[in-house]
């Protein structure tokens, strides 16, 4: 899947000489939280979201102490003035856009948006803005293939993929010992683990499976003994 299948299209725009009332009304109207800002010649410049800190509208301090006033220096906090008191998009907007190709693998597009901290990406093809992508586009997209687990299924295909499952990924180990039992798809889990996390994960897998319709959980986790070494079996 890519960035071009999920993809708002076409994007809502506004030049940065805009006022933040033109900005605002713009998001009302089209219903969105972010708008790409272009130049008049629609290149994208920046990304103007919801506004940050309504605080400021209602006349009351932003909020730094007099401890992070002394190491803020005069040119910050009169950067951070003009972007939390700015009338104009060009004040307030993000003025280092990141943006995607309609044909990026939409995995990377959530990459950028996880590790950038960030809830929208301007799609931009031939240096034009042809889109926008959100988490929220990212969530509806994934939304088909999450119901699609429940799709299905026969039981023994079933617990062959949960057993599978436990053997790749979770690598139980000797100590931890879980039977898996299916009947229309819905699985019974029996055993003891040494650890909760491990119990945890356990259910977890059995619910991701394709055909799944519910997990009853009746795994007890027992907590290995400290300083207490077990003897083999008599030969």
């Amino acid at each position: 899947m890519h960035v071009r299948d999920i993809m708002t299209s076409p994007a809502v725009c506004v030049e940065s000489t805009r006022s933040l009332a033109d900005a605002i009304g713009l998001m009302l109207t089209n219903r969105v939280n972010a708008l790409p800002v272009v130049t008049e010649n629609g290149l994208l410049v920046g990304v103007v979201t919801e506004r940050p800190d309504p605080r400021n509208e209602l006349e009351t301090r932003s909020g730094h102490g007099r401890l992070a006033d002394l190491f803020r220096s005069s040119g910050r906090q009169a950067s951070e003035y003009v972007h939390s008191h700015g009338r104009k998009v060009f004040d307030i907007m993000s003025d280092q856009p990141v943006s995607v190709e309609p044909g990026t693998v939409l995995r990377d597009a959530v990459e950028v948006l996880l590790l950038r901290n960030i809830r929208h990406l301007p799609v931009v093809e031939n240096n034009r803005v042809v889109g926008m992508v959100s988490r929220t586009d990212v969530l509806r997209a994934l939304l088909p293939l999450i119901a699609d687990k429940t799709a299905p299924s026969d039981d023994q295909t079933i617990r062959a993929s949960i057993l599978k499952e436990y053997q790749d990924e979770l690598r139980l180990g000797v100590r931890n010992i879980i039977s898996v039992e299916v009947h229309d798809g819905k699985v019974e889990l029996n055993g003891t683990v040494t650890d909760e996390r491990m119990h945890a994960a356990a259910r977890v897998a059995a619910e991701n499976v394709r055909g799944v319709v519910s997990v009853a959980d009746h795994i007890t986790c027992v907590e290995p003994f400290e300083g207490v070494t077990i003897p083999p079996p008599p030969l």
